[in-house]
């Protein structure tokens, strides 16, 4: 029987980005008259409508007891996103044994794809770069083996970016949710659209058919999931329950349909995984029949998904009102006397059996994207609230070294 490891129990080291200055920094609504100019007869509906301080969110955090000893066996670790909180996880194993949490703030965290070099994360309105400085063998702060760091930050302006991926080249694509697209970088513009469904008739701000999940194969693009089908503004809420598809992006073809808001596709030992969120179902699909065949079910909405070896790790999240609940998933969870998870479950491909899992509780309730990065035992990455982003300096040289003095 496996017993929970709590946040504030030894067994799990904890590393929180907290702002560096609490002074002279005051919270302003988006849009809201200065106090001056306020209107008198609107300040009883706008009085103390502060915005979410994201910093001072309480996440409380447990684990499975066999979590640090697999991940240090195995030398992995885990980039985790939530969009909700503003947070990226970089979860790790300490010298001690214990799992690690290493926690920095970027508002609107979403898609995450990594290694041990570098991580791409996608944010409220920017694409982020962050590149290891560590050379092998080497460690900061006495613990770390890797130390990412923010080495750029590209505006892209807010697409509700979702899944992204590193093509061959080294460059990176992503899901461009709110115009209905995949697209690349672009030195002038927020994005360069290369691909949309064809049932979209015009790249538009309307995130008409919810498009949301890549799956790369051999270092390209290959399949996209979609809520539905639709080419009308916000046409996929409606469509929730059955009108998902999955599509191969080289020929236009819906491989996968009748899903209930498919996320995720991963392309993996010859086979395409991916997660049935609207029904809490991790399963793959069999390309023969276009059809859906469930793996193991997941006690929440299933998003975000990492497959490395003979398991995955598979995001969950408490369904929201409206646009996560009515669906499969609760009759699902009523059936198994199950109340839904916001956190990890670390699945064997094999059988279904969950191997490991991190939960999260407090001021969290879900939970985007996960990436393995493997060979990375002990991550941190550096934050944009110490001082540690403009003091650590790290270079490379094509100078050559001065001759020793005669």
């Amino acid at each position: 029987m496996t017993n929970d490891n709590k946040q504030n129990d030894p067994d799990i080291q904890s590393n929180q980005d907290k702002p560096e200055l609490d002074t002279g920094l005051d919270a302003v609504a988006t849009g809201a008259p200065a106090p001056a100019q306020a209107d008198a007869a609107a300040e009883p509906t706008q009085a103390k409508q502060a915005p979410r301080d994201i910093t001072k969110l309480k996440v409380e955090k447990s684990c499975s007891r066999g979590l640090a000893g697999w991940l240090g066996q195995h030398r992995l670790s885990l980039a985790i996103t939530s969009y909700q909180t503003g947070r990226i996880y970089l979860v790790g194993s300490d010298k001690q044994g214990r799992v690690s949490f290493f926690e920095r703030i970027f508002e609107r965290a979403m898609g995450v794809v990594g290694n041990a070099q570098r991580i791409y994360l996608g944010g409220l309105y920017q694409l982020w770069r962050f590149e290891n400085v560590l050379r092998p063998n080497e460690i900061i702060h006495g613990q770390f083996d890797k130390c990412y760091v923010p080495r750029n930050a590209q505006t892209i302006g807010d697409l509700d970016i979702h899944e992204l991926g590193i093509r061959k080249n080294g460059k990176v694509v992503f899901v461009n949710t709110k115009y209905s697209c995949l697209a690349e970088l672009s030195q002038t513009h927020s994005f360069k659209a290369i691909w949309k469904p064809k049932f979209v008739s015009k790249l538009a701000p309307e995130d008409r058919c919810h498009l949301n999940g890549l799956a790369m194969v051999d270092g390209e693009p290959k399949y996209v999931t979609a809520v539905c089908k639709s080419d009308s503004v916000d046409g996929w809420r409606d469509r929730r329950r059955d009108g998902g598809v999955v599509i191969d992006i080289d020929t236009d073809e819906i491989v996968c349909e009748g899903l209930s808001m498919p996320h995720s596709p991963r392309w993996h030992n010859g086979r395409l995984w991916l997660l049935n969120a609207g029904t809490g179902q991790l399963g793959w699909v069999d390309f023969e029949k276009k059809a859906f065949v469930p793996h193991a079910f997941v006690p929440g909405f299933a998003r975000g998904l990492s497959i490395i070896g003979n398991v995955a790790a598979v995001g969950l999240s408490k369904p929201r009102n409206q646009r996560f609940e009515g669906l499969q998933l609760d009759d699902e969870l009523k059936k198994r006397d199950a109340d839904p998870w916001c956190g990890v479950q670390i699945i064997s491909l094999t059988n279904g059996d969950v191997m490991n899992w991190i939960r999260f509780e407090g001021d969290i309730s879900e939970i985007f994207d996960i990436s393995f990065l493997p060979n990375v035992k002990h991550p941190m990455m550096i934050g944009l609230r110490t001082a540690e982003i403009r003091d650590l300096i790290t270079f490379e040289s094509d100078i050559p070294a001065e001759a020793p003095a005669a």
